[in-house]
């Protein structure tokens, strides 16, 4: 009797070592080919972002005229207009009221100004793409700047859903109109530039007469 107990907890040792190690086999091409799909994709992803760049500076090098100026994440930006009495930029926490102009890498307009319309950005709060989600804090109020976003910093692999496609550099234009700090007193549209004031004439003691009943 004893030896038939023995015998049957033998047997189930083995039966349960066994599945053990079958399972513990089955693990490890899950893990292999887990990481052989993160390396595929990262490498993917590099090759990527290595010729959009490629194609971003070759459109540099054939404007010698205009000045770009590389960020330091990963994008480039040239100035059609310059504020440089202004040293305030925005920043977190800031509203900036701008207009945007979006094209495709070779100068086609995806959405035009006129398309988009006037543009509220709550500055750090809200979630709009990267590149300009940076680019916006380098500029002053009454600039307008051209960017060169690769597509990591743009709408990436899936676009925005509507015209821009899967991977798409983007040319973006922004003229950032002014921006304030949030809470501020809303009296005045602040997107609205304040007008000069008028000149004023000096005072003459000369009584005109009036054309129509003289």
């Amino acid at each position: 009797m004893n030896y038939l107990k023995i015998s049957i907890s033998a047997l189930l040792f083995t039966v349960l070592l066994a599945s053990c190690k079958h399972h513990e086999e089955a693990r490890k091409p899950i893990s292999r080919a887990s990481g052989s799909f993160m390396k595929k994709s990262a490498d993917r992803n590099k090759k990527l972002v290595a010729t959009e760049e490629s194609t971003i500076k070759k459109i540099i090098k054939s404007n010698p005229k205009v000045k770009y100026i590389a960020s330091k994440k990963g994008y480039w930006y040239t100035y059609e207009e310059r504020n440089i009495t202004d040293t305030l930029k925005p920043k977190k926490g800031d509203i900036a009221y701008f207009n945007l102009e979006v094209k495709d890498i070779k100068g086609n307009i995806i959405y035009s100004e006129a398309d988009l319309g006037p543009q509220t950005y709550y500055v750090d709060k809200q979630d709009i793409m990267m590149g300009l989600r940076d680019g916006i804090k380098l500029m002053h109020k009454n600039e307008t700047v051209t960017f060169l976003f690769p597509s990591h910093i743009a709408y990436g692999y899936h676009g925005d859903n509507k015209k821009i496609g899967t991977n798409q550099s983007l040319i973006c234009t922004v003229s950032l109109r002014n921006f304030v700090t949030e809470g501020a007193p809303k009296t005045a549209n602040p997107a609205v530039q304040t007008p000069k004031p008028a000149v004023t004439k000096p005072v003459t003691t000369e009584t005109k007469k009036d054309t129509l009943n003289p």
